[in-house]
Formats: C-alpha cells, structure tokens, sequence
C-alpha cells in the first residue's frame, strides 16, 4: 500500500501543470477509423504561416485564434479538415484516412527510409497504435503476435528474457536470435551479469515504431548479423508543442496451473498400495509444494512523459520509468528506473538535423533457482518447517546427528525448495547507459546529397552476489558438514559503432534514383571478475579471478540503390561487405548481395476499379552471413591461466598452471540464401488490407559444435563448418477496418504463419545426437539428421495391450533383432509448429475501447519430460527418501525410468490457443478546464490457454522439451493515464 501511496501523490503533485491557461484553442484529433490519437498532424490557421502540430497524444494548442478563423489540419495519409472556430473551448477532430496518401508514409529501413509503397522487401511496420496493450515488461511484449511469421516466447520470469524467432531461424549451433537495431544502435543480444534480459533495459513507453525486416533484401544491408532477420526499434522524439502524459499500472497476478501431482492424503493411500514396507516413513503434514514455492504478485509501472521544444528550437522528449515486478516464486523480483531523452533540432532550414539518444537504466534483480522439480518431487506428507530443526528450521531430510554433533544431509535427497528460496540471496545490479548521436547534413550546393554519421555506445555495469546461509541445506557440504555461499560476480560490457554514408536522392524523367553507400565499424569488449565460494575452506585466498574476452570488432562496407521508375516498377540492389574478427585472416570477409524487384499492378489492371485500392508484387534473392557463435577467435593460440581448483603448490606459495585453449582452424562464415515472392494488396479503399509472402531459406556452411577425432585438439568437440538446411514457408497478413461509424469503430489483424525446416546434408551423412540430459537419464533424445526437422524426436515406439494400455517396458523391435537397443529407436515428430496464427482486436464507442489478442500454435509437440523422468512407480523412493510422482503415473502403470524415458508415448501434441490480454477503457476527453484527458482502464494478462497439452504449459522455449518450466502468471490490471 505503502507503493501506490507514492504512486498517487505523484499523480496529485502533477495535477497543477493541468490548470495553466492560455488564450488558445486546444483539442484532440484521432484517427476516424481506430479512433487511436495522431501525432504530428499540422494544425494552422489558414493564410497564417505558423502553425503547430500535434503531440503523440494527438494533442496540440494554437494560441491567438479569432472569431471566424479557419483552423486546417493536414496531415499525409489523410484528407483535410477545415474547422471554423467560433470561440470553442476545444475541438476534437476526426481525420478520415486517404488510401493513396497512405502509401507515402515513410518506414525505417537499414541506414535511410522508404516510402511504404515503395518497399521491395518483407518489412513490417508497427506504429504505437498498433502496439500490444496490457503489462508490456519488456519491449519484445509490444509486438509479440502482431508480425507473421515473428514468433516471441516468453519466460514466465519476471523480466526475462524472450526466445524471438524470425521464420524459424537460420543456424543449427550459431545464434538464432534477429538483430535489434536501437535508433540506429546494432545491440549485442548477449545479457550481462545482473541483469534479466539485455532487452530488459529499455523501457517500452519510449518505443515510438519497430519495423521487422523479414527477407533478404532488406535485412542483407546489415549481411554480418542478419541472417535470422532485423528488428529496428526506433524511440519516440521531442515536438514543437508541449505535452505531457503520465501513465501508471497496477497488476496482481497469481498463479494459473501447477503440474498435477498426488497430494498428500492421495500419497498416503498409494504408498499403503505400491510400498507399504514405506508407509513409516510417511509424515504428518499436508503440503502442496508447489503452492509453497509461490505467492500472488503485486506489479507497478508508471512513465513520466514531457514532450516539447527546449529554448524555443530543440525538439526534446524525455522518459521517465519506473518498474516493480514481483515474480511467482517467493523471492523473485525485477526493479527498473529508466531515463529517455531524445533531442532532434534542425538548423538552417532543415539542412542540418542532429539527433542524440540516450537511454539510462538501473536495474535491479533478485534471482531463483529453478526449484520446480524439488517442489514436483517433494514428499507432501512433510512439514515446510519443523520448530527447534537444523538447517534453519526447515525441514531437511538428514542422516540423524553426528560425533561432532551435526545432522549430515541425504545425499541422494533433493533439497527443501522453500528453503532454498528463503535461504538463499541472490541478487544483482545493472547499470546500463546506450544511444546515440547522428549528424544528417544536407548539402547547401547539392541539396540531393546527405551526409550522414552516426556514433553509437553501448556499456552496461553489472554485478551479483549470492549469498547462502551456512546452515541452509541447499549450501554446499564437505563430508556432509556444510559451509555457506559467498559468491561475487561482476562485468564490463561495451559496444561502439561509428556508421557513416553518404545518401543521394535524384529524379531524372522517369526515374528516381536513392542511392546509399558507406562504411561500418563496430567493436565489443567485456571484462569479468569474479570470486568463487570464497567460504569453501578447498579454496586458495587467491582464487579471485580476472578475465578479458578478445575484443569482436565488426567492418562493413554497404550500398544500396532504390531505383523508381514511372512510380510503377522499383528495382533495389544491395551489397556489402563484411569483415569479423571471429575468423582468421583467409575467411574474414564474407560478401552479402541482394536484390528485389517490386511491380504496382493496381495502375496496370485495375486503374478504375472501385475494389482495388492497392496491389503491388515483390520479388527479392539475398544472402545474409552469421558470424556469432560462443567462441569467437577460436583460431588464435590462446592460454588460459588455470582457476583456484588448478594450481600447484610450491610451500605455500600458489602457482597457477597455463592451459592452452582449443583452436579453430580454417573456420568460415555460415550463409543464408533467402528467395521471397510477396504480394501487398488493399481493397475498398484500404478498408482491407494485408500481404502474402513465399518464401525458401537454405543456409550453408553451418557453424556446428561437431566432434573431432580424439588427440587432435585440445577437446573433443570444435565449431566447424558442417551441412546445410533449408527453411521453406508461407506467410499472411491481414488488417481489416470491420466497422466504422461516427460513434463506432472495429480494426482487426489477422496472421498466419507456416514453416517447415530441413536439414539438407551433414558431414558425411552422420547424425548428430542431441539432448543428453533430456529427462535426466544420459540417454539422447533428439537428433539432427538428414532430411528431417533440427531437433526432432528421438525415441523408442511404444506398444499397447489389446485394451489400448500402453504395456511397461514394450517398444517396437524395428530393426528385428530381437534386442532392444539403440537401433529401434526413430524420428518421431519435432518441435516446430505445423502453422501459428494471431490475432487482434480493437473497438470504439464513443470513449469506450476494448481490446484483445490471440495467439495459436497448432500442431507442435513436446516431450513431456517431467513426465518420462518421474512418473514411474520406482521414482517414489530414493535413496531411502520418499518422493511424490505425477498422477499421470495412473494413466500407464510404468514401473522403472530407465525402461520408458524414451518411449514416444511422452510426445504430446502441445496445440494451444491463447488470450495474451484483454483490455477495457474509458477516456474522459475534457477534464480539468479542457486542457487534458484521463484515461482508466482495467484488463488481464495471460487470461486463458486452451491446450490438450497435460503439462504445465505448451508454450516451451528449450527445443520442445518440457523439464519444468517457471510459469506464466495471470495478471488483473488496472491503468491511469493522464495526458495535458
């Protein structure tokens, strides 16, 4: 209560800046068809020079108006309304989209703009009305099922980083994650000590559009880390007109669904049916474990706003934000403070622009460990705490007292997981400081001609300390006497980027030429000091350790030429080359080519056609490089000094032992061919619109993790280039204006998304085996072979009884040998989707809205190892120790792991369908004088799945394979937005 006290008198300490009056007119105008607020609408009082224009919010003030003026508001896209003022205290005004105009609108693309007619490539464009609404923690929430073909799955975690896809990815081993562009800032994806996510700190309320670069030709601009596709984030800018918003959200969240397993009265009976030889060891106690380890969530977001023109002639938006997000387990919470500032003057009439962008944010975190498969295991027949107990009270399972009077643990007993929460502090900071600055220098002599330069930094401080109590049991032990956790992390990441390039836009007749050309350079750097368990009495006092990563430093040379002709037919051509530092000299640069062609159709077949608004087709071939795997200069001859557990002794003096390092030699870049055919279309005056796009991947030179013959390295297993795969798909989007009325408007987008991946050859034809650990057992359960799906399936073939029930231990003798083994195992299904849909809903009625969006997954499956690890009769006892099992255990009657962990019967169908939030508003358009809007809302986050799926949840980010997950929690919410 103490929060939202703070909350609110903040709220109450703004409130004065609403009563500040002028002689002006003031007023709203909105988008006639979703209703949704336009920024940057001209508004002028026609045969007057100045206007003003208005603010994100879509709000603006125009002082001196007299009786009889005529107020013009115009803006691209849209027709022009004239309004007479007749001394109103405010208008609110409509603007009625322009199909034609529309498609002048410009979208970001890599280093410039183009017109949205004119693009060639799969882009996507998203603008703040189009973005998701509800608990948008971090920005991937924004647009996650907005984009076909653009898959984002997120951890339950609160903070936590999301699994982004872009059709499926393009690597087997290598990164598969899209590069995020920041205003021009490449990110480095990987997250620092401290932190949740590297997306983590930026704040989403200072997001202003994102443009998905979905093909080759445009995204092989970026050729070195584009392969997976380029995501651009571009943030919001400063305005001529003052305004201010302040928006706060308020959510409690709870948990949904845990995995189903026997409570305690339920354990009792079949320990009394199964082991009754056990029933002495069963409790007292009637816990859920599962409920124990978690708690109901409180959450707070709120976001100062100020737009405006700073001295009269610089443009200045800044940001403030505040986060607080408690997680579901007991002590899991995310904190952030973040700070945006954008200013964008333009000097001499506009010939000169400058931008400079910076993003501040301090984050702070208190982890968990995964303790869900302690809390599925744990005897429910046993008390949470036990008065007067060791080990801080807790109830641990224990070897009964010692010589030297202590209680040595079990070692073969999981640990007590609400203990080992409660126990356990881990906790971490992130300083993050990024942006930019830009130049765009039109030249005076040759205003065809820009120059641009774009300096970019990225360093983000982080640190973290876990600390365990010496009497938790979940600290470490040495011959059963444990000693606590006292562990010290922290590290240095920085990025630098300096782009420049020169941007020609000529028309000569029939033609316009856009032409771009320029250079790259990029460098990271990290550094990391850390200490160990300084409490473990094996550790030397000189086990503080220092290390250094190689720099990457990244060199591009680009061009581009978008060729227009007649405004019909568009040509675009681009090339780059790429250096990295991540190969030797011979394969350091990779070249990146890329064309496409685009055709307006519309003027050629339907010019009078009152269907038709839009129709253009596209036709593009690029290739992409991918350089980023976890071991970069893996080619230099590189010693590495040993840690505190490898040293040799001279007395007492420590001397640390120099290893030498694995090498990869004759390592090159991994490619990836992208051939797409699209088509854009708008009928009825753009009421409906949407696109169409084919599309066939084929990566070659893979980046695998492949072994190599023993003694030959220093390790068995190096990065190679090893096979090729290909992705081929289908993609559509769809935006409908379903209703529009004065009073009454309905929009809706509709995705859907189909993709299936081939791995083409490997090295010889040989499979790889993957999963080692896939349900604890050592046993491979996913492989990588020719002709199938990365990933799929590798299990025995399950038999059933003439009832239908699945009999313990039977599989299929598929090589007829009569032995099982190994050879009867195959590929059964893989985790991909067989098609992913979204959709998403907005209506007006008057000052009423209500949104919501979908997300399906149909046809993907998981292997349920939760399931395949425990849910035989023999995992309720462990090494003297009693554990609950899951009560699917009814549904197949298996006795022993090692017999069914692979059986294919633990392959489910994951299909799901998902309501990601619901959200209900209402805006009071002319409070306090007229001079500001308050909006309150209410919704709900994560308000339901429909699943056949008997797990926890479908939605798995680990490759298809369940082994526990931290779970998604339902939040209410509650919203106050303010806006003058």
């Amino acid at each position: 209560m103490k929060t939202i006290y703070k909350k609110l008198l903040f709220l109450f300490l703004l409130l004065p800046f609403c009563v500040f009056s002028q002689n002006a007119l003031n007023g709203t105008v909105l988008d006639s068809g979703s209703g949704q607020p336009l920024s940057g609408v001209n508004v002028n009082v026609q045969g007057v020079t100045n206007g003003v224009s208005t603010n994100f919010d879509g709000k603006f003030q125009i002082p001196n108006v007299k009786q009889g003026d005529k107020i013009v508001f115009s803006f691209i896209g849209y027709k022009n309304e004239i309004v007479t003022f007749n001394n109103q205290k405010s208008l609110a005004i409509s603007l009625i989209a322009e199909a034609n105009q529309l498609n002048e609108v410009k979208i970001q693309v890599g280093y410039g703009t183009v017109k949205k007619k004119d693009a060639t490539g799969a882009v996507v464009a998203l603008g703040a009305k189009d973005f998701n609404k509800g608990a948008n923690v971090t920005t991937e929430d924004l647009f996650k099922g907005r984009v076909a073909g653009l898959t984002v799955n997120s951890t339950g975690a609160p903070g936590g980083k999301s699994e982004m896809r872009i059709r499926g990815g393009s690597s087997l081993f290598a990164s598969n994650d899209p590069l995020i562009v920041v205003d021009g800032l490449p990110l480095d994806n990987a997250t620092n000590t401290g932190s949740s996510s590297f997306l983590a700190s930026l704040n989403p309320s200072t997001v202003e559009s994102i443009v998905v670069l979905k093909d080759a030709s445009a995204s092989a601009i970026y050729g070195s880390r584009a392969s997976n596709g380029v995501i651009i984030i571009t943030t919001k800018k400063g305005t001529k007109t003052l305004a201010i918003d302040y928006n706060v959200l308020y959510g409690a969240g709870k948990l949904v669904n845990t995995v189903d397993v026997f409570s305690a009265d339920e354990y009792r009976a079949l320990i009394a049916e199964k082991r009754p030889g056990d029933v002495g060891k069963l409790g007292t106690a009637n816990t859920d474990w599962q409920k124990e380890i978690y708690r109901n969530t409180g959450y707070v977001d709120q976001n100062l706003s100020v737009r405006g023109n700073l001295l009269g002639v610089v443009p200045t938006s800044l940001t403030l934000g505040n986060t607080d997000q408690q997680g579901l387990r007991i002590t899991n919470n995310f904190k952030r403070n973040t700070l945006g500032l954008v200013m964008n003057p333009a000097f001499f009439e506009n010939h000169l622009k400058l931008k400079l962008a910076v993003n501040y944010a301090d984050e702070k975190n208190r982890f968990t460990d995964g303790v869900e498969g302690a809390a599925i295991g744990f005897d429910p027949t046993q008390p949470v705490r036990v008065e007067g107990a060791p080990y801080g009270g807790f109830f641990e399972y224990t070897s009964g007292i010692n010589s030297n009077g202590k209680y040595p643990l079990i070692s073969t007993a999981a640990r007590n997981p609400v203990a080992q929460l409660l126990m356990t502090n881990d906790r971490g900071t992130s300083k993050r400081t990024f942006g930019n600055f830009e130049i765009d220098y039109k030249l005076h002599f040759l205003p065809e001609l820009r120059a641009v330069v774009n300096v970019g930094f990225d360093e983000s401080n982080g640190d973290r300390t876990r600390l365990v109590s010496d009497d938790a049991g979940s600290a470490p032990s040495n011959n059963n006497i444990p000693y606590g956790t006292n562990e010290y992390t922290e590290a240095t990441k920085r990025n630098k980027l300096l782009d420049t390039y020169l941007a020609y836009n000529k028309t000569v007749s029939d033609f316009n030429f856009d032409l771009t050309a320029g250079y790259s350079y990029q460098k990271f750097e990290s550094y990391r000091f850390e200490t160990g368990n300084v409490l473990n009495p094996d550790l030397p006092s000189t086990f503080p350790e220092y290390s250094y990563d190689t720099d990457v430093v990244l060199l591009g040379l680009f061009g581009r030429a978008n060729i227009n002709f007649k405004d019909k037919y568009l040509l675009t051509l681009s090339y780059r080359r790429d250096g990295s530092s991540r190969f030797e000299e011979q394969n350091r640069w990779g070249n990146f080519p890329a064309t496409a062609f685009g055709w307006k159709i519309k003027d050629d077949f339907f010019k009078e056609s009152n269907t038709v608004s839009d129709l253009k087709l596209r036709i593009s071939y690029g290739v992409t490089g991918q350089q980023d795997i976890p071991e970069p200069n893996g080619y230099l001859e590189k010693y590495e000094i040993g840690g505190g557990n490898s040293q040799y002794y001279f007395g007492t003096t420590a001397i640390p032992v120099a290893l030498s390092s694995k090498r990869t030699k004759d390592l090159k870049w991994e490619q990836t061919s992208i051939s797409d055919i699209g088509v854009d279309f708008g009928l009825w005056d753009n009421r409906i619109s949407g696109a169409v796009d084919v599309y066939y991947k084929e990566s070659k030179d893979l980046l695998v993790n492949a072994a190599i013959s023993d003694g030959s390295n220093f390790s068995n297993r190096v990065y190679q280039n090893v096979g090729s795969f290909t992705t081929k798909g289908i993609e559509f989007m769809l935006n409908a204006i379903v209703l529009k009325s004065e009073n009454f408007n309905w929009n809706v987008n509709f995705t859907v998304a189909k993709y299936e991946r081939r791995i083409k050859d490997l090295v010889n034809g040989t499979d790889i085996l993957l999963g080692d650990n896939i349900a604890g057992t050592g046993t491979p359960g996913q492989i990588f072979s020719e002709g199938y799906t990365p990933y799929s399936f590798y299990v025995y073939k399950q038999l059933y009884d003439t009832a239908g029930k699945p009999i313990d231990g039977a599989f299929a003798d598929l090589n007829g040998d009569n032995i099982k083994n190994n050879s009867d195992k195959y590929i059964y299904n893989n985790p991909d989707p067989d098609v992913n849909l979204g959709f998403a809903s907005t209506m007006n009625y008057r000052h009423f809205d209500f949104s919501f969006n979908l997300r399906a997954s149909v046809g993907n499956r998981v292997f349920n190892a939760v399931d395949a690890s425990r849910a035989q009769y023999d995992s309720m006892e462990n090494g003297g120790v009693l554990s609950n099992v899951p009560s699917s255990i009814l549904n197949t009657n298996f006795q022993t792991t090692s017999n069914v962990v692979l059986s294919d019967i633990y392959i489910e169908n994951a299909s799901f369908l998902k309501m990601d939030n619901i959200t209900f508003g209402y805006t009071l358009t002319n409070w306090v004088n007229d001079k500001a809007t308050l909006r309150v809302s209410t919704g709900v986050q994560n308000a339901f799945v429909i699943t056949k799926y008997t797990g926890l949840d479908p939605e798995i980010t680990n490759n298809g394979v369940d082994k526990t997950i931290y779970p998604r929690q339902r939040s209410i919410l509650f919203g106050l937005n303010l806006k003058f």
